[in-house]
């Protein structure tokens, strides 16, 4: 007779991830099996065309040659070592990162995530400043973490602290009346993204940014750019504010930033960094070999394979061939994409998953997001445009 767990062996994973975890993901109709490019290859035997990246992070598809390969050659050299030792490979991470930063940008420190990264940067904006309020962008999102959740918008149905960090308060997106209100010299910091990525790909407005950038530089208070979702190559460029010709003081990178590995990194100037010292950041993981392995393999293949034109091309035909069917509009940039639906986009998804197409929801009920690998080729585009044009639209 077979124990209980030899019975859940035999069981759906979802089934099995459900009996021991904590039910907070509501998880898709398919387990993937294998993975290759951009295509996902299900346990029944689907081929589904990935086009949410599993959440904007897998940059160079499954598979990359040079990426796996960076992997396993540093796995078999070094797997661990702390950052009570310094490593090449950590080194050439950070020279390759601040190559590509946007100038002025010229010092790193390796974290694990996202919101960690964000954590991170609010707190050395309230050391670098000595001030305790932080202002943040309506509909934004930067993490589930004390401070990052602080300033993410509508975060007080699920932020769980009893207290927040630092006070808080929220400018009206692209009102750069409000922004030039709000930002006094009692502010730390204001933190956005140039793309909001959940709130449905909603690129901010050129103006907005510069108007951001003019008062926070009139006033002594940090500008943080949390390009989690947008930076590495998904918009275009290696970070969006390089499509507007800004510098912030601050700038956040995670998700696509290894290709698959976690990994996350704070960039900042030289100045700001020369107010820390021994003690004041750490993380145990950050810059460890291997992530450092990862970023240093995916800045290059985003250089070495012309993946930003790439990108570029591919938002081009998007924008021409998918305004089709259920969909009314696109905004964004890049391969960061919110394509406003005609009706609740859950609704779109699901059809398009029938169609072996996967995408993504957004906070915005009415946009469908497509995060799709950098790697994303014409044909792939034709498919969601046939499967979109499958989609009969909502009738008035």
């Amino acid at each position: 007779m077979s124990t209980i767990n030899e019975q859940l062996l035999m069981l759906d994973p979802r089934i099995r991830e459900a009996s021991v975890t904590i039910p907070v993901y509501g998880q898709l109709p398919f387990v993937p099996e294998r993975a290759s490019g951009c295509d996902i290859f299900t346990k029944d035997g689907r081929r589904i065309l990935d086009l949410y990246g599993g959440h904007a992070v897998v940059a160079l598809g499954y598979g990359h040659p040079q990426l796996v390969k960076a992997i396993t050659e540093q796995s078999n050299k070094l797997l661990f070592q702390s950052n009570a030792v310094a490593l090449d490979i950590r080194a050439e991470a950070a020279e390759k990162l601040v190559g590509v930063a946007p100038d002025g940008l010229d010092r790193v420190f390796f974290v694990n995530s996202g919101a960690e990264a964000n954590e991170n940067a609010l707190r050395m904006a309230c050391m670098a400043t000595g001030r305790k309020k932080v202002l943040a962008i309506t509909e934004g999102f930067h993490g589930r973490t004390a401070a990052a959740a602080a300033v993410t918008w509508n975060s007080d149905r699920w932020y769980g602290f009893p207290t927040k960090p630092f006070e808080v308060d929220f400018i009206p997106r692209d009102d750069i009346a409000a922004a030039e209100e709000m930002i006094g010299t009692d502010i730390a910091a204001v933190i956005f993204e140039p793309v909001q990525g959940i709130a449905g790909a909603y690129d901010l407005s050129a103006e907005f940014i510069h108007a951001l950038r003019a008062a926070t530089q009139k006033h002594g208070a940090l500008l943080i750019a949390d390009e989690v979702q947008s930076g590495i190559g998904r918009c275009g460029h290696f970070f969006a504010v390089q499509a507007h010709q800004i510098q912030p003081d601050i700038l956040t990178s995670a998700k696509a930033l290894g290709g698959g590995i976690p990994c996350g990194a704070v960039m900042c100037s030289h100045t700001i960094a020369a107010k820390f010292g021994a003690g004041d950041l750490g993380s145990t993981f950050g810059g460890g070999p291997i992530a450092a392995a990862a970023i240093s393999a995916t800045i290059d293949a985003i250089e070495n394979e012309d993946l930003l034109m790439n990108v570029r091309r591919s938002e081009i035909a998007i924008r021409e061939q998918c305004v089709v069917g259920p969909i009314k509009r696109i905004q964004g940039m890049g391969l960061l994409l919110g394509l406003v639906c005609d009706r609740p986009a859950i609704e779109v998804r699901d059809a398009l998953l029938d169609h072996d197409i996967l995408t993504g929801t957004s906070n915005d009920p009415e946009v469908l997001r497509i995060l799709a690998p950098l790697v994303l080729e014409p044909g792939h585009i034709d498919h969601l445009a046939g499967a979109l044009k499958d989609i009969a639209p909502a009738i008035d």
